[in-house]
């Protein structure tokens, strides 16, 4: 039987910052790139979208770089256009990408509805898989997922708790 390479696990360091809606786990790669953005409560969501994403991975405890933090904090006190400047680097299939790339460039104090987000990437008939992809998002936030509502106006559901996607579009401006 031939002997089977083993990959070695993605090491990401694991950092943490106190925003009004509870403390966000911020995972980064050794280039400052952040990988994952989620909540100490769904810490568990969070190692399972790491492993779906890059097979065993080594968190370990080390401090995001200071414009990352910055950038996110400047967001959480009002300056909402500060997180295009975060740099972050994902895996997932080319699918996901696309989805996760266009969610991007939703701006603050808007929503789409998951129809409107598989019509943008000339998609139109995959909504359900446009929703999927969404909720496999690792980077909440900055990848604003938020944004993508229901057709009827409904907030669906996030994966931060529909809790926290209320506070993120209110802070963005909009009345739900």
């Amino acid at each position: 039987m031939p002997a089977r390479s083993i990959k070695p696990p993605v090491s990401l360091g694991l950092d943490r910052l106190t925003t009004p809606i509870g403390t966000a786990l911020l995972v980064t790669d050794a280039d400052g790139a952040l990988r994952a953005l989620d909540w100490d409560d769904y810490e568990h969501r969070m190692r399972e979208l790491l492993r779906l994403h890059y097979g065993a991975v080594d968190l370990r405890d080390a401090s995001a770089p200071t414009e990352m933090r910055m950038a996110l904090t400047n967001y959480f006190e009002g300056d909402l256009g500060k997180l295009s400047a975060i740099a972050w680097r994902i895996a997932g299939t080319p699918f996901q990408q696309k989805v996760w790339t266009a969610l991007a460039s939703i701006p603050a104090g808007t929503t789409m509805s998951y129809g409107a987000m598989a019509a943008k990437i000339e998609m139109p008939k995959a909504i359900r898989a446009v929703g999927h992809a969404n909720g496999s998002n690792p980077i909440s936030v900055v990848l604003p997922c938020h944004r993508l509502i229901g057709a009827d106006g409904s907030l669906v559901k996030y994966g931060g708790g529909l809790e926290r996607k209320k506070w993120l579009l209110r802070h963005e401006g909009l009345e739900v």
